[in-house]
């Protein structure tokens, strides 16, 4: 596999790809429910301020995608989206992926990286919970209970900053991570 900027190398059938990949793996209401909103965002992330890398394999086709978007005059980048093709999901094309991007932005006056990663289908110990009047005290106890993305995302440094609680109705929080990636 070969990480390049989207950019560079988009045509028709890639921008498929990630559209069906996009939809494929966050096809719920809280994600991707239509094809149409999949490909939107493949194609707003080849907008002014965003970061676009896709994983391609020796015949052109995409195994992973991740972007990112520029926030806070470019000193953070918000890490949005991130998926991989079914066909290449635990051979370490996400940690892949992630330090590419970390990487890139190093080049640029970029200091964090953050995300949100949502807790829709009561994978944490914090979905099915009210997290009011302390929602901070819950995240410092965060769990994943079923394969979550944020023990991924721990493995890759990042440190959870923060939750929002019911972002995705009652007791269905959106989870806030974070990673300095350089001191500026």
């Amino acid at each position: 596999m070969n990480v390049l900027d989207l950019r560079a190398f988009q045509n028709e059938q890639l921008i498929a790809e990630l559209t069906e990949m996009l939809h494929r793996a966050f096809p719920g209401s809280d994600g991707y429910p239509t094809l149409e909103g999949a490909r939107a965002e493949v194609l707003e992330s080849l907008e002014e301020g965003r970061v676009s890398l896709v994983a391609l394999d020796d015949g052109g086709h995409a195994g992973g995608w991740i972007g990112a978007i520029e926030s806070y005059n470019g000193c953070a980048y918000e890490l949005h989206p991130l998926v991989v093709h079914e066909a290449w999901q635990g051979q370490g094309l996400g940690r892949r992926l992630v330090q590419e991007l970390e990487e890139r932005l190093r080049a640029t006056q970029a200091v964090s990286i953050y995300l949100g990663t949502d807790d829709a289908d009561y994978r944490t110990n914090l979905g099915g919970i009210d997290l009011y009047p302390e929602p901070l005290k819950h995240a410092e106890r965060i769990e994943s209970t079923d394969n979550h993305p944020v023990v991924f995302y721990r493995k890759m440094g990042y440190v959870v900053v923060g939750v929002l609680p019911d972002a995705n109705g009652f007791g269905r929080p959106d989870i806030f991570m974070a990673k300095r990636i350089q001191r500026n």
